[in-house]
């Protein structure tokens, strides 16, 4: 590794040579004195250079902490130097267009993306934004014109999509006008100009034989244990998919048998609290011995110590691996399952509702209604796990009625 005092020390020599650091970078030291940090760096295949500037006027600090930078970047499937040559072309006036302003602003945020949404923005834009305005300057685009785009995509049935798009089309170009090249944003001049998308169904099963199918499969599920864990636990805990791959440990406290979702985390805002059946507390800990040293409880499978969280698509695939087509079951369909059936069963809807972290209407209660009916939601978590219990053996399960 490079320090201070090596850099200082170094002599020029007849020809350049390089003395390493660490992690790709290194110092270039040129016959005439000259001193370059440098990154050599592989993407799709083929090595590549970045220049991080030269000695002393950058120091080994700087050039370090722009190598982790650009391999932030590279982890998220970013060539930082085609970020860095789109970055240099959006500083020119003629170069300001849509396309150049949004790739930045993509680049720019990325790295405090999931892989998934990042994909998602780059397909939504890539698509259906960029061949038809894509080339005009950023500052001259009207509410018109992107609504003439919304609306081609609106023509194919996907409303849902164009919402998505002019939401993100609308954080490029407030980007745009926080960065000097544009004066306004003109999707805030769209509100109204698409009909409001309807409430999602999502599929799900609640006739209890069929329920008690599903769990036989998901135990005799034979693909990747986190995922097949992550299926199990889904059922007995109800929570959003999204908030189910991204658990990390340190939200369990499997002593107390819960498990403490951050406000940052929920739909809702405010911190949500999982009681944790004995079932779930099972699963946890046959888990724990594989995940328990990253991050996550559900690791991504391409990054095995835990430092990214389960694909969206991982629960959804092993479904549809099991037979379950889209229109009998989802990751969302184990909510839909939990609230039709224990509504059935007489618990009282309000602990139904919490355990579900339904949007709060009184924001002002949000922090504070965590521990909302929470004995009884202890109660009831315990229950339900043991009536999914009894369907899953495929015996003739009574209903479980609210206690008292």
């Amino acid at each position: 590794m490079l320090t201070d005092t090596t850099i200082k020390n170094a002599k020029p020599k007849e020809k350049p040579y390089r003395l390493a650091d660490e992690k790709g970078l290194y110092l270039e030291v040129k016959p005439n004195g000259g001193k370059y940090f440098r990154m050599k760096y592989r993407f799709e295949g083929k090595e590549k250079l970045l220049a991080f500037g030269v000695y002393p006027e950058t120091g080994l600090k700087d050039a370090r902490e722009r190598r982790d930078q650009a391999r932030k970047l590279l982890a998220q499937g970013i060539d930082p130097g085609a970020q860095r040559k789109a970055m240099k072309a959006a500083k020119s006036d003629e170069s300001n267009t849509f396309e150049v302003v949004a790739r930045e602003w993509i680049g720019k945020f990325a790295p405090f993306w999931s892989d998934s949404h990042r994909l998602h923005i780059e397909q939504c834009i890539t698509r259906d934004v960029f061949p038809f305005i894509g080339s005009r300057p950023i500052k001259d685009i009207t509410a018109p014109e992107l609504l003439a785009v919304l609306r081609r995509i609106e023509s194919r049935n996907a409303l849902e999509t164009a919402h998505r798009t002019k939401q993100f089309c609308g954080q490029a170009f407030r980007y745009a006008v926080a960065t000097g090249r544009a004066e306004r944003d003109p999707s805030a001049d769209l509100k109204g100009a698409l009909p409001p998308v309807k409430g999602r169904h999502y599929a799900s099963l609640t006739e209890p034989k069929a329920i008690g199918e599903l769990l036989r499969a998901i135990d005799g599920y034979g693909g990747a244990f986190a995922v097949k864990c992550a299926l199990r636990l889904a059922p007995l805990v109800f929570v959003r998919p999204g908030e189910l791959r991204q658990a990390e440990w340190a939200e369990f406290d499997l002593d107390k048998a819960e498990w403490r979702i951050p406000g940052e985390k929920m739909k809702a805002g405010g911190l949500h609290v999982v009681p944790l059946s004995t079932q779930a507390l099972m699963i946890l800990r046959e888990l724990h011995p594989l995940t328990g040293g990253g991050r996550y409880v559900f690791p991504s499978a391409r990054t095995p110590h835990g430092n990214r969280c389960m694909s969206e698509n991982a629960i959804l695939a092993a479904l549809r691996r099991m037979g379950y087509g889209k229109d009998e079951m989802t990751g969302h369909g184990f909510r839909s399952m939990a609230s039709t059936l224990l509504n059935e069963q007489g618990w009282h809807r309000d602990a139904i509702e919490r355990q579900l972290a339904h949007a709060e209407r009184n924001a002002v209660r949000v922090p504070y209604n965590y521990a909302e009916h929470l004995p009884e939601r202890r109660k009831m978590m315990q229950a339900w796990s043991d009536y999914l219990d009894g369907l899953k053996k495929g015996a003739d399960v009574i209903p479980i009625k609210r206690a008292g």
